[in-house]
């Protein structure tokens, strides 16, 4: 049976993590609060005043919000960060917003997708931080948020990606101190970060691994803390007979797009999207192979996966999602920009988006066109991580295609925006969700031993996933008697 993290299962570690704790002045945040951060008490925002968005302070555990104010340092709280795009960028007439990741701690959302899969851990007496080490296998933020929640919970990290990613992420986690493991491959190559795995699992008796493709905790974390962020903003934008149309959420390890099964609690007739790499179309024709839309990983569907949930599937060229990148962030490229008639203040917040979150626009834009949606019809999607991640990714197109032009600018909003069309787009039958259930097995029960009975149950238990994805509000509160005990 899916197990469901209700209980304290060591006091002994429990008593021991306390004591851990209270001795580095470590208070977990409760889930409730970083949906609404009104509820951190006052005391803890005063602190938060004297303390940056990326420092090394315990406090900023209570920062893994969307609702930090867009401040480096000094910043507390305020509305949900998103931004529009205007039809005028998009070539479409349905509204598309899409929630902003950059004002998390270590610039992306997966800060959030870690903490829900350590914390439950920690406050059922499962997880030693005295002696136990957190590995994050990744294909990048994740490993980065969870070795910044580590550090913040005064415990080490073993951060684990594929070789080929961008050097940003590696410089990062040897700076604060991880244990960096590269693997063979580029974003696409999962399954050499799972062998890797299953190594430490063989030689490491010290090591926990935090699979964010396998921890329910990664999409229970998104259920409560996005999918509401996102309801937020609607009820904000709404006006007249507006609809939440779609939600557009990349596949990755399926966290964010467990968004849009709290969205469906409220809104039963939103369309959830899932987009992936074209060059790499698992879900869309059981496909294979490398590409360089960075942090969405894919060749195998997610164990936290609800395919039932999921309405269609979008594959993006991620060619479309390099041009784009230039686009938005080289100095020519704005220029263009601006001389359409799109406002200068807009254009510079383009910077706004990474290259999975050029991905999240690009479905979002074939959506509206797919389904020939109005201006009455809001499209939700999020920008997952900024440009700020991927310098580096621009100074290597810079040296393999030359300088940047207004002409090269030119062609690439007619090409790769303007462009966008509703290919690469399947509308899911029950039985097309059944077979994308099913390709779990290969990778869950063959490769990684999971249960049979489990991956039946995740299909046929009606109430297994509103069970998953409600553990929070049990969470909240061990996380009480637990910071009761620490302090």
């Amino acid at each position: 049976m899916i197990e469901i993290i209700d209980e304290v299962v060591d006091k002994k570690i429990l008593e021991k993590t306390a004591k851990h704790f209270k001795k580095k002045g470590i208070i977990l945040p409760t889930f409730a609060q970083l949906k609404d951060p009104e509820l951190i008490p006052q005391k803890i925002k005063d602190k938060l005043k004297n303390i940056g968005l990326w420092d090394l302070d315990p406090l900023n555990l209570f920062r893994i919000t969307w609702k930090n104010e867009p401040k480096e340092k000094g910043g507390l709280f305020g509305g949900v960060n998103y931004m529009e795009f205007p039809s005028q960028l998009t070539g479409v007439k349905a509204r598309i917003i899409a929630l902003v990741g950059k004002y998390f701690p270590t610039g992306c959302h997966k800060v959030g997708a870690a903490f829900g899969c350590l914390v439950p851990k920690i406050i059922t007496g499962q997880f030693d931080p005295t002696y136990h080490k957190a590995v994050w296998p990744s294909t990048g933020n994740y490993c980065r948020g969870g070795a910044f929640d580590s550090y913040l919970m005064g415990c080490s990290a073993v951060a684990i990606l594929p070789e080929e990613m961008s050097r940003e992420r590696f410089a990062w986690l040897k700076d604060i101190g991880a244990e960096v493991i590269a693997t063979p491959g580029c974003e696409s190559n999962v399954k050499e970060i799972y062998d890797k795995c299953w190594e430490i699992r063989r030689t490491r008796k010290d090591c926990i691994i935090f699979n964010q493709f396998d921890e329910f905790g990664n999409p229970a974390w998104h259920y409560y803390v996005t999918g509401t962020a996102i309801e937020e903003v609607f009820n904000k934008e709404k006006n007249g007979k507006c609809k939440l149309a779609a939600y557009i959420s990349a596949s990755g390890s399926a966290g964010t797009i467990a968004a849009g099964d709290y969205l469906r609690t409220k809104y039963p007739l939103i369309k959830v999207v899932a987009a992936e790499a074209l060059q790499c179309p698992t879900l869309l024709y059981n496909g294979f192979g490398g590409h360089r839309i960075e942090g969405i990983g894919d060749k195998h569907v997610p164990w936290v996966h609800n395919v039932k949930n999921t309405d269609l599937i979008t594959a993006i060229d991620d060619e479309d999602c390099m041009r784009l990148f230039r686009l938005f962030n080289e100095a020519k490229g704005k220029q263009y920009l601006v001389s359409t008639g799109l406002d200068k203040d807009f254009v510079n917040k383009l910077e706004l988006l990474g290259i999975s979150s050029i991905a999240n626009l690009l479905a979002s834009v074939k959506i509206a066109q797919y389904f020939e949606l109005t201006p009455e019809d809001i499209i939700f999607t999020v920008a997952t991580d900024s440009a700020e991640m991927y310098d580096s990714r621009i100074i290597e197109l810079r040296e393999k295609r030359g300088e940047y032009s207004e002409l090269q600018a030119v062609k690439d909003l007619e090409r790769c925006l303007y462009g966008a069309a509703v290919d690469y787009t399947k509308e899911l039958s029950y039985t097309d969700r059944r077979t994308i259930h099913n390709l779990k097995y290969f990778t869950w029960r063959e490769q990684q031993e999971k249960e049979t009975e489990d991956l039946d149950q995740m299909w046929y238990d009606r109430e297994i996933w509103p069970k998953i994805f409600n553990q929070p509000k049990r969470w909240d509160e061990l996380i009480s008697q637990f910071n009761h005990t620490a302090c």
